[in-house]
């Protein structure tokens, strides 16, 4: 009895190209992102049409409450994109909020003087670790979780209590609105925009840009093409820590007032946000702009679970948690495509 082997046609392998192709395209995911975000988007529209969901204000909220997150995970994308990882997102943002709180109740000082302040003291933390992870060869996990442990213990130096903040300044800043029509952003959300914007030019259309996702990609070949290995890492740290320290600064303007415990774990909604939008954790791969999508489909999350009103806001993190894990399956199966076609070649 013989037996036959059947050989793929002409039609499989077309087939099966195509998906490889799917597969291999660095967009996908940022594409699954986007698409994601507006089938949530049209079921809040569908579901609830009768209690004011398709209003533009509804839309633009998104920006408005999640403004600080969206600038710390901008800073967190470039980190991830090199390779790296950045815990003290969260730490730095609490401490920003109480060093804010501190210097403008406790010591007076005019809010104009304190913001360039406090964006020093971020970015000289993230020029730190970044100095630590280059120079003494040590992983960024260990290096940051010390600076997570160090600004949140420097919160609880400058107070154990919240401080809230009364200066008319501070309160004029929050209450501006740029109206747009019948709806209006806040000064959060328009930095935010800013921020986005000032980094989608920097990672796409200039030297450093290019650098950091060589980095990312591969560490050795980037050696060998003699990129300035060190000097980009510290400054990716750098930029982390002036983008936690901003979003600190959007943050106590959100809340008006510092606390020791602002923003606890929010280095965790970050690199979810990083990671949803499709940038691959083990870096050389994503767009900032997947880091937006990524922003708002946890914020429209929130939205919706206060719209149903019948859902504890635990939800949220279920949800975030599943798109977490399906999103690193879809980065799992992308590696493993690119893998196997550097194996065929």
């Amino acid at each position: 009895m013989s037996t036959t082997t059947q050989r793929p046609t002409a039609a499989d392998n077309r087939t099966a190209g195509k998906a490889a192709r799917v597969l291999g395209d660095r967009r996908l995911p940022v594409l699954v992102t986007a698409v994601l975000f507006l089938v949530m988007y049209g079921i809040g529209l569908s579901r609830y049409q009768n209690y004011g969901f398709a209003e533009a204000q509804v839309f633009l909220n998104l920006f408005i409450d999640n403004s600080y997150l969206l600038v710390a995970a901008v800073g967190a994308t470039f980190v991830i994109l090199s390779g790296g990882i950045d815990l003290s997102v969260g730490s730095v943002i609490g401490f920003t909020t109480m060093f804010t709180a501190w210097l403008v109740e406790r010591q007076g000082l005019p809010i104009v003087v304190v913001i360039p302040m406090a964006l020093a003291v971020g970015a000289f933390g993230g020029f730190l670790m970044g100095y630590v992870i280059q120079n003494f060869e040590i992983q960024p996990f260990i290096v940051t979780l010390a600076g997570l442990f160090l600004f949140r213990g420097l919160c609880l130096v400058i107070s154990k209590e919240s401080i809230s903040i009364g200066d008319s300044s501070v309160s004029s800043m929050a209450q501006t609105q740029v109206s747009l029509g019948g709806a209006f952003l806040s000064i959060g959300a328009i930095v935010a925009l800013v921020v986005l914007a000032a980094a989608f030019y920097v990672l796409h259309y200039t030297r450093f840009g290019r650098r950091v996702y060589a980095i990312g990609g591969n560490e050795q070949s980037a050696l060998l093409m003699g990129l300035p290995q060190g000097g980009t890492k510290i400054a990716v740290y750098t930029v982390s820590g002036f983008c936690s320290a901003l979003a600190g600064l959007l943050f106590t303007l959100y809340i008006q007032s510092g606390d020791p415990l602002h923003a606890t774990g929010m280095e965790l909604d970050a690199i979810a946000a990083v990671v949803i939008g499709g940038t691959l954790l083990t870096g050389g791969s994503g767009y900032v702009i997947g880091t937006l999508f990524g922003v708002l489909v946890l914020g429209l999350i929130k939205s919706l679970i206060q719209f149903e009103g019948t859902l504890s806001s635990w939800w949220t993190k279920i949800a975030t948690g599943v798109l977490l894990c399906t999103f690193i399956l879809i980065q799992r199966a992308m590696t493993s495509r690119k893998k196997a076609v550097a194996g065929g070649t």
